[in-house]
């Protein structure tokens, strides 16, 4: 397909891009936003750029590592959005073990570049 996106390449880079500022400095972050962007933290909804820096930056904790261990991309509209879809764990500052999570991202396309529509993050616990 000529002029095709690569939303796998897209994705990725993006990926690595937002795990990397997350663990190093979450303020970073608000540049992947727009005010109509929405973050869902564990069911907690936040909208806009600021609502969702407040909110990252209001985690209970100030040092994390994310592992990513799989991900999934799909075109999601006619415009050249992307749907994201990533596993893996993070451990946080005094812990010893590691937590499961998965995070689904749109990503809309904006002059040339891409930015977080929507942002649904869940931590996933063992089945009991």
């Amino acid at each position: 397909m000529a002029g095709a996106v690569d939303f796998t390449s897209i994705a990725q880079q993006f990926v690595k891009f937002y795990y990397e500022q997350f663990d190093t400095n979450r303020g970073n972050l608000g540049a992947l936003y727009r005010p109509h962007s929405m973050l869902t933290f564990e069911a907690n909804p936040s909208q806009g750029v600021d609502a969702i820096l407040e909110k990252l930056q209001s985690l209970p904790f100030t040092s994390v590592q994310h592992r990513t261990d799989t991900l999934d991309a799909q075109p999601s509209s006619e415009d050249g959005g992307i749907l994201v879809l990533v596993t893996g764990a993070l451990l946080v500052e005094g812990s010893e073990r590691p937590m499961s999570f998965t995070q689904t991202f749109q990503l809309r396309p904006d002059a040339g570049t891409f930015y977080v529509f929507n942002d649904v993050f869940r931590l996933v616990y063992p089945a009991a």
